[in-house]
Order: C-alpha cells, then sequence, then structure tokens
C-alpha cells in the first residue's frame, strides 16, 4: 500500500501575476511583443521537419547579425554564461595558456572558466573604465604565446566598448585564437566578426536582441573548429560539446538534448525583427538614443563614467553623486515608477548606475521618461544643503 500525500509544503497559490516594468538597466531588456507571441506558440517537437527548417533559419539570421559565415554558429540551449563557457570548453586543453584581458567583471569570470579547465591563465588588466590599446596586447602576446586570448568587446559593468582594430591581425601573426565576449554588443553595436578576424564569440538573447533570456548565441571560425577536432582527449562538458552539437545543428539532425523549442521561436523572430529594421539603422538608433541620453545627464550635472570615445550605446555608467544612496535611488524607481537601473558590479559597486538601452528599449521616449525622474526625483536623495552661516 502506497502512504498518504504528505501535505506539508502545499500551499494554494493564484496564477502567476508580475508588474510590468521598464528594464533599463544591464540586462534584461523587455522582449519585443513579436517575440512574445511567438513564445507562446504552440510547442512542436525539436526534430519536428518544421522545427528543423527553423534552425537553419535562425542560424543564417545570426551569421547576418555577427556578419560572419563561420558554419558552426548556433544558439546554446543555455543563458549568454553557457555559450561563453562553451567557447572554453571545447577550445582549451590543460595546459593551455589562455591570455585574459580584463577590464571589468565579465573579463574576472573569463579568467575563472578557464582555470576550470586547466588552462594555464594569464591576465593583463586595466582600471574599471579604461580599453586595451593594440600595443598593450601586442607586448602581451608576444611574451606569453597563449593559445587563446580572450577580450571582452562591450563590458556591461564599465560601459567600455573595446576597440578592435589589429587585434585579429596580431593574433595571426602569433597563431593565437580570439575570442570576443559580444553579450552586450550583439545587435546594438557595430560588430564585424570575420573582417575583424574573430575566431570564437559569444552573446544572449536577452539584450540587443529583444528577447527573453535563455539562450546564448555562440559561433566558431575555421580556425578554432581545427583546433577543436585536433584536441586529444573529449570536450570536457558534454552538454556544451560542439563536437555532438554539430550532429543536431549540422546537417545530420541527430538527436543531442531536447531544445528549448519555443525560445527558438522566439530567438527566430527576434532575429527577423533585426534583420528587418537592418544592422545599420539597428546600430544607429541605438547610437542616437545614447547621445540622447548623454546629453541629457550631463545637462543635469552629472558625471559619466567611461570618456566619450569609448562607450558603449548600449550601456551607460552613471557616477553616483557624493552622498547620495544609489540604490535607495534606484529601488524608488523600481517600486514608485516601475523602471529599473543598475548598480555597479565588482569595483564599481555604489559607484555607478548602469542604464541600458537595448534592442527594443532603445527608444527615445524611454530616454525622455528616464530623464524627466532623474531631473525630478533624484534631488530628494541628495543631501540636504548645509546651513548658511549666519553673520554677526
Amino acid at each position: 500500500m502506497l502512504p498518504p500525500v504528505n501535505s506539508a509544503h502545499r500551499r494554494t497559490l493564484g496564477p502567476i501575476a508580475t508588474p510590468n516594468r521598464l528594464l533599463l538597466g544591464p540586462g534584461p531588456s523587455n522582449a519585443h511583443p513579436t517575440v512574445l507571441q511567438a513564445l507562446a506558440r504552440t510547442p512542436i517537437g525539436h526534430l519536428d521537419p518544421l522545427y528543423v527548417e527553423l534552425m537553419g533559419e535562425v542560424q543564417e539570421l545570426l551569421r547576418y547579425a555577427w556578419q560572419t559565415d563561420n558554419r558552426l554558429t548556433i544558439p546554446m540551449s543555455g543563458t549568454g554564461s553557457a555559450a561563453m563557457e562553451a567557447t572554453l570548453a571545447n577550445t582549451i586543453e590543460p595546459g593551455d595558456t589562455v591570455l585574459v584581458a580584463i577590464k571589468g567583471y565579465f573579463g574576472l569570470r573569463l579568467a575563472d572558466m578557464a582555470g576550470r579547465y586547466r588552462a594555464n591563465v594569464v591576465t593583463i588588466e586595466k582600471p574599471w573604465g579604461e580599453a586595451f590599446s593594440l600595443a598593450e596586447l601586442e607586448e602581451a602576446v608576444a611574451a606569453h604565446k597563449p593559445k587563446i586570448l580572450a577580450i571582452v568587446h562591450a563590458e556591461t559593468s564599465t560601459g567600455i566598448c573595446q576597440p578592435m582594430d589589429g587585434i585579429g591581425d596580431l593574433c595571426r601573426q602569433h597563431d593565437c585564437l580570439l575570442l570576443l565576449d559580444t553579450v552586450t554588443s550583439l545587435g546594438a553595436v557595430p560588430l564585424y566578426l570575420d573582417a575583424w578576424k574573430v575566431d570564437l564569440a559569444y552573446s544572449c538573447s536577452q539584450k540587443g536582441l529583444s528577447c527573453p533570456p535563455g539562450l546564448g548565441p555562440f559561433t566558431m571560425g575555421p580556425r578554432a573548429e581545427a583546433k577543436m577536432m585536433a584536441r586529444q582527449g573529449k570536450v570536457p562538458n558534454w552538454y556544451l560539446d560542439v563536437t555532438l552539437l554539430n550532429q543536431y545543428w549540422g546537417s545530420d539532425r541527430v538527436y543531442h538534448h531536447t531544445a528549448p523549442v519555443n525560445m527558438n521561436f522566439g530567438m527566430r523572430e527576434a532575429l527577423r525583427l533585426l534583420a528587418d529594421e537592418g544592422l545599420e539603422a539597428a546600430w544607429a538608433r541605438h547610437r542616437c538614443n545614447a547621445e540622447r541620453l548623454w546629453a541629457g545627464l550631463e545637462r543635469l550635472g552629472l558625471e559619466l563614467h567611461a570618456p566619450e570615445h569609448l562607450r558603449l550605446p548600449t550601456l551607460t555608467t552613471v557616477r553616483i553623486p557624493e552622498g547620495v544612496d544609489g540604490k535607495a535611488f534606484t529601488l524608488h524607481l523600481l517600486n514608485q515608477h516601475g523602471i529599473e537601473v543598475g548598480g555597479g558590479l565588482g569595483a564599481l559597486a555604489g559607484k555607478v548606475w548602469r542604464i541600458g538601452l537595448m534592442g527594443y528599449n532603445s527608444q527615445p521616449e524611454n530616454v525622455d521618461q528616464l530623464l524627466n525622474l532623474f531631473e525630478t526625483e533624484l534631488p530628494a536623495f541628495r543631501p540636504a544643503a548645509a546651513p548658511a552661516a549666519v553673520a554677526v
């Protein structure tokens, strides 16, 4: 006889109810309504011929968004961090030297992940608000002779965009793979993977692509593919093993795992919308709205953390004025106005706000609404002025 059901942890809940938020933080951003409609469609099988056709469309559209012809271009079934790990898991062999150029929080994550795959991790660092020069990278590559140089294109923690001129050529000269984090740039900031000679890149679904979190775009060029195929042992992460995933996303369509069908519905629509707008138009829209935000913040007397020539149009870091409780202000915006603005990470924790204008959210009306709230609400969070001295 079966025992009675234990109801100790049972409680009655109503249907899920979440408020509408305007997500102007470092991510996720609000998904496009058309994408949300696609997510709500009835699922089909992950080996259904119609789904297999859709998989090909997603790959084609991702290649356009990244400006690459890489055969191995797929959305990993996982968040951007899974795609980040996939670039390392598939190409690192124990003892490989991996040079990580750190200028923010996500460079630190790359170094941590590489070490877990038993790489010889070497790091170079810049202050959080600066970018690397080609000369600095060249000196480090020549000194350490890495198998992989990993660098973040769009550093979400600092709002810095890394200039890419010459880095790919440098890596080719030293027989080194170039790995690029494009989490906060794909779909919103100029990206030319093939022209830049990038060998590995990853991104996410929830920022410039206007899709909810859950998929991690991944791409691997011929040089990286050759290194992966020449490795002495199996890829040490079964789920992220591209030699296996290639059989599912390639021409064979051999079962590997149950793909998140509806997330790929959403990704397909997000990428279609981007293609319909056109990459250059999308990049220009993000730049125009970012400049509108920057000018407005500076008119209000606020200081931007990143120098203008290195600023990301997707993520703006604003220095919190002296005496202001930055977290209290962001909680006020969230609780009273339904707007999310991010705080600082790592070395910038408590020092900056992070404002995201990504994908569907990069609109002038969102910029104006936020600027109005900074103008009208922030004064209440500034320290009271000291009383004027009384003349005797």
